[in-house]
C-alpha cells in the first residue's frame, strides 16, 4: 500500500497483517511472501522485511539476500536461531518474544493437567463407553521446576501460581524474585533436579540449552516426575528421554520433538506415559492481533527514531 509520504517501505507477509496496519502513515507497505523476488526498483528501497508465520522453506530466507539495503528483519516467533544465518550484513534482527507467551503458558499448564489428572486414559475410556474412575495425582502441592526466565516462563509462573504449587524458577543467573519465587543459575540445575515433580522447558535453544536435559539430568529427576517441554525439542536429549519412558520411570508432555515434525513411525508417539502436541503452543487466534501490534510498535518506533523492541542480533 503506496503513501506518498512515506518514510519507510515495508514488506508484509500476509493479507491479515496487511489489513490490520494500512492504517499506518508514512510507511510504504509492500505485500511479500518471499515465495518470488521482488522487483529490483522495490527492493533497493526496502527498510523493513516482516517474516511469517512458520516460513521454514530455505528458499525463501534466502531471498533476503536481494534486499541489499535492509536495516530491520521482523521475526513472529519467540525463537530466532533459525533465522540468524539469513540476515544480510548490517540489519538487526528482532524477534516476536511475548506473542506467544499466552498461548504457549496456557498449553503448558494443560499438558501438565492432563498428564496429572489422567485426561489422556480418560478420554479413551470415554471413546470405549467404559467407567474410569481412577485414584489419580493432582497439581496442588507438587513442586514444579519453570528452566527459563523469559516471558513465556513468566506467564507460566503467573498462571500455576493460583494452582496451590511450590515453584522454583531457574535463570542464567541467580536473582531476587518476584512473589517469593526463587530464581536460581543455570549452573544449579542438577542440584534442582531431585526435588522436582514437574519440570517445564521454557528456554530458547542455543548452545548452552542443546540437550540441557540428558541422560544425566533427566537420571537426576525423581521416579514418576513429568517433564514438559515447550522450548524447543533439542533442549532434551530424544533418546535418553525415550528411555526413561520406555522404563515408565518418567513421563512427558510434549509440545516440541527431536526431530520435529516427529516422523509417524518414531516410537516417541507410542512412548508411555507421553503426550505429544504438535508444536502449537503459539496457535490460538490471539496470535495474530499480538504480531499485529508488535509489528505496529516496532514501525512506529522507526518513525519517531526510538530504539526497537526484542532486537537479538545486529550484522
Amino acid at each position: 500500500m503506496a503513501d506518498s509520504g512515506a518514510v519507510l517501505t515495508v514488506t508484509i507477509p500476509d493479507d491479515d497483517l496487511m489489513g490490520r496496519l494500512s492504517d499506518l502513515r508514512g510507511v510504504e507497505l509492500v505485500p511479500w511472501d518471499l515465495l518470488s523476488p521482488l522487483p529490483d526498483e522495490v527492493a533497493a528501497r526496502v527498510d523493513v522485511v516482516v517474516i511469517g508465520h512458520y516460513w521454514v522453506e530455505v528458499e525463501r530466507w534466502e531471498r533476503l539476500a536481494q534486499v541489499q539495503n535492509l536495516r530491520y528483519l521482523l521475526l513472529p516467533s519467540a525463537g530466532f536461531e533459525h533465522a540468524l544465518r539469513f540476515v544480510p550484513p548490517g540489519a538487526v534482527l528482532c524477534n516476536g518474544r511475548g506473542v506467544h507467551s499466552a498461548g504457549t503458558a496456557e498449553l503448558a499448564v494443560g499438558l501438565i493437567l492432563a498428564a496429572q489428572r489422567g485426561l489422556v486414559d480418560a478420554l479413551d475410556a470415554q471413546r470405549a463407553g467404559r467407567w474410569h474412575n481412577p485414584f489419580g495425582q493432582s497439581l496442588a502441592d507438587r513442586r514444579v521446576l519453570v528452566v527459563g526466565a523469559g516471558s513465556v516462563a513468566d506467564a507460566l509462573v503467573a498462571r500455576l501460581a493460583p494452582f496451590e504449587v511450590s515453584i522454583t524458577q531457574v535463570a542464567r543467573t541467580a536473582r531476587p524474585g518476584a512473589g517469593g519465587i526463587d530464581v536460581h543459575g543455570i549452573d544449579e540445575l542438577h542440584d534442582l533436579l531431585p526435588s522436582a515433580d514437574i519440570v517445564v522447558l521454557t528456554v530458547p535453544l542455543d548452545r548452552t540449552t542443546y540437550h540441557l536435559l540428558d541422560a544425566t539430568a533427566l537420571a537426576a529427576l525423581p521416579d514418576g516426575a513429568l517433564v514438559v517441554n515447550v522450548a524447543r525439542g533439542k533442549v532434551i536429549d530424544t533418546d535418553a528421554l525415550l528411555a526413561e519412558l520406555t522404563s515408565g520411570r518418567l513421563r512427558a508432555s510434549l509440545d516440541v520433538t527431536d526431530p520435529e515434525p516427529l516422523p509417524a513411525d518414531h516410537p516417541l508417539w507410542r512412548a508411555p506415559g507421553t503426550i505429544i502436541t504438535a508444536h502449537q503452543g503459539g496457535n490460538t487466534d490471539a496470535t495474530y492481533p499480538r504480531v499485529a501490534a508488535l509489528v505496529r510498535r516496532q514501525l512506529e518506533h522507526l518513525l519517531a527514531g526510538e530504539p526497537l523492541e526484542n532486537v537479538v542480533a545486529r550484522t
